[in-house]
């Protein structure tokens, strides 16, 4: 699952070594990274201050879709 997180200039400091160890995440414009659970776990377990901004929907399942409906 991705989590799509925003960092303060400080708390983006002290958040890189731990990126750099546990998540190949993307780097977005404004101190925005998208990173793996594990690497958002990380960075709680640290005690590094963030904003969650977004965050994978579970893929729908197709149990109750008939036969024809769109999904």
């Amino acid at each position: 699952m991705k989590v799509v997180i925003q960092l303060s200039s400080r708390e983006e400091l002290k958040a890189l070594p731990i990126l750099y160890r546990h998540s190949p995440g993307m780097v977005l414009p404004g101190r925005t990274y998208v990173l793996s659970e594990e690497a958002v776990s990380a960075l709680r377990a640290a005690g590094v201050k963030f904003t969650e901004v977004s965050r994978d929907a579970p893929t729908p399942g197709l149990e109750g879709v008939g036969p024809g409906e769109r999904i």
